[in-house]
């Protein structure tokens, strides 16, 4: 079927039903969750303030569900995205996820992060070129009004549930802005090596949380920990004064990037690592089931 579907819900031209991952994925260690929902999956386009958005919109074939928003890490919309959706749409929610670099070019901007080399000057010069759009003051908070706009127009988003969002390295900050700006909306956020999130700067993003209404899980690498030790403890204290319920957990022993599955190796260890990814995936599914309400 070739069609398109836009901001009113219509159906797509890469429209199919498949199902969302194989059952048995691991919802936390040790334990597997029943059988996937069968999912379809619909690339979309956003009108937003700035521009027009090309997205990916997942969710199960039938009925009415919550919405997630998902914040890419810096290599953006990509196949291992488009899976992660698939896999949380086949748990029970509808799910978009933007090309947060639209503005710069389509998606995806990368097929594989797994072939990145970081010391290449020439791959670090087309990344800022991506990234320094969404830099901008308020251009992230414009887009994540247009892509809950988005969810809550669709037929098969529940708007009497709350919305979901979550956030990969840069993806971090953005969830932050994303549960700020759209506070009565947004019922629970999670980051996943969030990077960025408390700085000496006026706009850290660490400074939002009192605007914040939403239930929070913090997954932190061992790695940033490292790097930025009291991090953690300004962002509890954070959570603390404004009465916000947060979780900040580090994984002891991951790299910045551990979540994502597509991560290439670091000094020849691999990033991704699937235990630690599983149990993350199980806090953020616990999340969900108990916030979208």
């Amino acid at each position: 079927m070739d069609k398109d579907l836009d901001r009113d819900g219509k159906v797509s031209r890469r429209d199919f039903t498949a199902l969302s991952v194989a059952a048995g994925l691991s919802v936390t260690a040790g334990a597997t969750q029943a059988a996937a929902l069968a999912v379809t999956e619909s690339d979309v386009t956003i009108k937003t303030a700035d521009g027009t958005c090309d997205a990916v919109f997942t969710r199960p074939t039938k009925g009415k569900h919550p919405g997630v928003l998902i914040w890419t890490d810096v290599f953006g919309l990509r196949p291992t995205f488009r899976d992660m959706a698939k896999r949380l749409a086949g748990e029970g929610y509808a799910v978009l996820v933007p090309n947060p670099f639209y503005r710069t070019q389509k998606a995806p901007v990368m097929e594989d992060a797994s072939k990145v080399d970081f010391n290449d000057s020439g791959f670090r010069t087309k990344m800022q070129s991506w990234t320094g759009p969404i830099n901008e003051a308020g251009a992230i908070e414009r887009d994540a009004a247009a892509y809950i706009a988005f969810l809550d127009a669709q037929k098969e988003v529940d708007t009497g549930k709350k919305i979901g969002t979550q956030g990969y390295c840069m993806g971090g900050p953005l969830v932050f802005k994303t549960v700020a700006t759209m506070s009565n909306r947004v019922g629970a956020g999670a980051t996943f090596h969030g990077g960025g999130l408390v700085t000496d700067k006026p706009d850290s993003p660490h400074l939002l949380i009192p605007k914040f209404k939403a239930h929070m899980y913090l997954a932190v690498a061992a790695s940033d920990d490292d790097r930025q030790p009291d991090a953690k403890d300004k962002l509890k204290a954070a959570f603390a004064a404004a009465h916000v319920p947060g979780e900040v957990e580090v994984y002891a022993g991951s790299i910045h990037g551990w979540c994502v599955r597509d991560m290439p190796m670091q000094n020849g260890k691999p990033i991704y690592n699937k235990p630690d990814a599983e149990r993350a995936w199980g806090h953020l599914e616990s999340l969900y089931k108990t916030s979208l309400a």
